[in-house]
């Protein structure tokens, strides 16, 4: 079926937007709450609770900070000092900067690329409940007397079950790992998203810089995150059933965990850093009153930062005993990301000095920037020099330096994203008065607290001391920093009165009150679920650098009329284009998912996982296992009209195909993204191994005869077959599931799974005697985890093929996780052939 396009036909505005709010509102009362997947409201979901978040962390500050006021304070004692400036750095880095970024990225994407929602609506919901219970279980555990109170980064062996036997190291790891599965969501969902889902036209020449900045840090995000996932897996591992990863009297190293750890780590630092960057270069941009000198150049610092990022995992190592070439490297890659740091700021400024800037609120908390982010790049170069690093590591000047960092590369950027975007969310101005005068009480308390911070941590105070009494010279220092946080704080809280004032009391603000030229603007405030009436077409003007504010208002004016593509809503369903990659020409239109329940259940699913291993329940969450399989297997769903009365779903919508009858939808490029941070977890498990290797002085010392054997040859034998069987099949069919293929794919599921079992059984040795073992039983796994997994997909496939699915919107997927799960199977065999695992 072909419809004629939108523009051939004129169109009732006030039908199209009735029609649409029909087909986009959430439902009425508490289950609009639970069952809400647009991204607007999901991405207003994790700024705020952010935020939230981001109060308690400053008040758990405001705690440390009275400790530290005098030198033998006894305002709290020894644990619950750790627990709290452990739950300070959690809560700051893992519960509010990453989702905040989530939470600003879900928001502006679709509106600043000319779309109506993200790739994924249910994924994106799925990232907020994870996100929300995850936290719950830490601030729960805090208010139990029981939260973690080892550091944020958890370093072995002092969390290990040894020296920390209680559940406080259990709660970080399962928390955190609950967290980060929002993060991976959120990654997936930006990627594809970026790629596939903008305006008609829209190439990546054309592409706006803030949607650049988040497919650098997705991308970072994709390759980052799963090495701290691997790592508190093995961790959790070791304390639950006691596997000998870390442990160096049975061969493992506890050196691993810190590598695990910062290959995230120092990515993260940056992982922040961009989305902020991408939000100053869209308001400088605005208050410049002019396009942003150096587009193709901040690109190419984008991805250089994004190279380089991975490189830096050892500029928090250098005292661990590095060899001399290795901290050669390190050091000169950790100087070397100044460079394209320095052409960001230097463009941003550039702009500034060649435009005519307007002095506004949020250009007061970009200068805060300029001011504290340089200070802190300043000393963080200082610190890449290994000399300097020897003597300031674990003291007080990088503690100055972090957050000099985080809260200049990140909270002023924020804080200047909020006071610009606020009309965005409420549709109404500033209420004036108290704006200003919270900048000035936020930046002096920010460099009264940490600039003094330096010489403390010069004078030799180290980091995480509760009491200092031996050191008088520390006193006054301390005090300034604490005088200059409670200035801080109660900046913090004016700015948060002025915003809710402005929520409260603020007069109704026009359409593009800051006479930007970005798309994000080009609608009625607050935006419609939907955002646009109709998308753009390519003969339309969509690139920031070219509109001006009277061309963008006229461009909305003409989508609002419904004269672009896709107008209204006439086949009951969430409708928005999918494009081609590179250059942006139409490909098929996507047919969104509507308001479910699914993603809150399929989180409290998983929310029941991981606190049957917080309790020690290991029966229940294996039980708990099958549940989620079943829960995740429900998600497909069939394609049909939301509501009686409406047409049918034709195959192809204005001349283009429906994703339903699109071979490389959505779905498939979710699931090729989604591989890739699968292969950064294997490609860490792998590192893992080779680590211990090579480092671990017990590596060798096995408790048995670990030899080969011709039991143990033959089953690795059969799991290569069965891997080769699975990767050929994958080769050789379109879709998976095809004519004879599923014989193949039987086979090598059986294969694999028989092999991995035979290899388990064959060992000399337990995982709880040697790391050897341990590392083993991981690899093994991880195999055996991706054959449930395929079983679980095919399961899911039939079902879909039961209510209408079509092959060709499945197949694709199914294809690239028989290669995957073959390729690995392959891999796995290999490394324990050769390392006689």
């Amino acid at each position: 079926m072909t419809q004629s396009t939108a523009s051939d036909q004129p169109h009732d505005p006030a039908a199209l937007h009735a029609e649409l709010d029909t087909v986009w509102k959430a439902l009425p009362g508490w289950r609009g709450f639970v069952s809400e997947v647009n991204h607007g409201a999901i991405g207003l979901r994790f700024m705020i609770t952010a935020i939230i978040y981001f109060a308690i962390g400053g008040v758990l500050a405001m705690l440390i900070r009275v400790q530290l006021a005098s030198p033998r304070a006894a305002f709290v004692g020894p644990d619950i000092y750790n627990q709290l400036f452990t739950m300070h750095g959690t809560i700051m880095m893992f519960l509010f900067a990453i989702p905040m970024l989530e939470g600003l990225a879900l928001y502006l994407l679709p509106k600043v690329m000319g779309a109506r929602d993200m790739a994924y609506p249910r994924l994106s919901a799925l990232g907020w409940w994870c996100y929300a219970l995850g936290g719950a279980i830490l601030l729960v555990a805090m208010l139990a007397g029981v939260a973690p109170d080892g550091g944020w980064f958890m370093y072995t062996p002092l969390s290990d079950k040894v020296h920390t036997p209680g559940i406080n190291a259990d709660v970080w790891l399962l928390g955190v790992t609950f967290v980060e599965i929002s993060a991976i969501c959120a990654a997936v969902e930006i990627t594809v998203s970026i790629l596939k889902v903008r305006a008609e036209g829209m190439s990546l020449v054309r592409l706006p810089l803030f949607a650049w900045y988040m497919l650098g840090t997705a991308a970072m995000m994709l390759i980052g995150f799963p090495p701290l996932i691997l790592g508190s897996i093995l961790l959790e591992v070791q304390r639950a059933f006691d596997w000998a990863f870390f442990d160096p009297m049975r061969g493992g190293d506890p050196i691993l965990w810190q590598h695990l750890f910062w290959l995230f780590g120092h990515p993260e630092v940056y992982i922040i850093f961009l989305p902020a960057a991408g939000a100053l270069s869209m308001m400088i941009a605005t208050f410049a009153r002019q396009p942003l000198i150096g587009h193709a150049m901040i690109v190419a610092a984008i991805w250089a930062m994004v190279f380089l990022s991975f490189g830096l995992w050892v500029h928090h190592m250098f005292t661990i005993g590095i060899p001399h070439l290795a901290l050669a490297f390190f050091s000169a890659a950790s100087m070397l990301v100044a460079v394209p740091t320095s052409i960001q700021i230097f463009a941003w400024i550039g702009t500034l000095w060649s435009g005519r800037p307007r002095w506004s609120l949020p250009m007061l908390y970009i200068a805060g920037f300029f001011l504290t982010f340089v200070l802190g790049g300043l000393t963080g170069v200082m610190l890449a020099a290994v000399p300097f690093n020897w003597q300031a590591h674990d003291t007080a000047f990088v503690t100055a330096h972090l957050h000099y960092v985080l809260i200049g590369g990140f909270v002023f950027p924020m804080l200047a994203a909020i006071t610009y975007w606020m009309p965005h969310f409420t549709g109404r101005r500033a209420v004036p008065g108290m704006s200003a005068a919270a900048f000035w009480m936020i930046l002096i308390g920010v460099h009264g607290t940490f600039l003094v911070m330096h010489l403390t941590g010069l004078l030799g105070m180290p980091r995480r001391v509760s009491i200092y009494p031996d050191n008088p010279e520390w006193e006054l220092l301390n005090l300034i920093s604490s005088v200059g946080g409670f200035i801080m704080t109660a900046g913090f809280a004016l700015f948060a009165a002025d915003m809710g004032l402005q929520f409260l009391m603020g007069r109704r603000t026009r359409r593009n009150p800051w006479r930007a030229t970005s798309l994000d603007w080009a609608m009625r405030l607050p935006p419609p679920s939907y955002n646009l009436a109709s998308l753009p077409r390519a003969d339309m003007e969509t690139d920031e650098r070219k509109l001006s504010p009277a061309r963008l208002d006229t461009l909305a004016t003409t989508l609002a009329m419904g004269e672009g593509l896709l107008p209204g809503a006439p086949r009951g369903v969430r409708e928005t284009l999918i494009v081609d990659a590179i250059s942006g020409r139409s490909e098929a239109v996507a047919v969104l998912p509507s308001n479910t329940m699914r993603p809150m259940v399929t989180a409290l699913t998983i929310g029941v996982f991981f606190l049957a291993m917080l309790a020690g329940l290991y029966w229940v969450a294996a039980a708990v296992i099958v549940l989620i399989a079943a829960v995740c297997a429900s998600w497909i769903r069939l394609v049909a009209p939301a509501h009686a009365g409406y047409a049918p779903v034709p195959d192809r919508i204005e001349s283009l195909p429906a994703s339903p009858s699109y071979p490389h939808a959505l779905g498939w490029w979710g699931s090729a993204v989604l591989l890739t941070a699968n292969a950064s977890l294997f490609g860490s498990l792998l590192f893992a191994v080779a680590f211990l290797a090579v480092v671990a002085p017990g590596w060798n010392n096995l408790p048995a005869d670990d030899g080969p054997g011709f039991v143990r040859l033959a089953a690795l034998l059969v799991m290569g077959t069965g891997g080769a069987l699975l990767l050929w099949a994958a080769l050789r069919s379109r879709h998976a599931g095809h004519g004879g293929h599923q014989v193949v794919i039987g086979a090598g599921v059986l294969a694999v799974t028989a092999g991995a079992l035979g290899v388990g059984w064959t060992m000399n040795g337990s995982p709880t005697e040697h790391a050897r073992f341990a590392v083993q039983g991981a690899i093994l796994a991880y195999l055996i985890a991706h054959t449930l997994i395929l079983v679980t997909m095919h399961l899911a496939a039939a079902r879909g093929h039961r209510i209408g699915v079509k092959k060709i919107a499945i197949g694709g997927v199914l294809a690239q996780w028989h290669g995957y799960t073959g390729a690995v199977t392959l891999i796995g065999a290999l490394a324990l052939a050769v390392s006689r695992l």
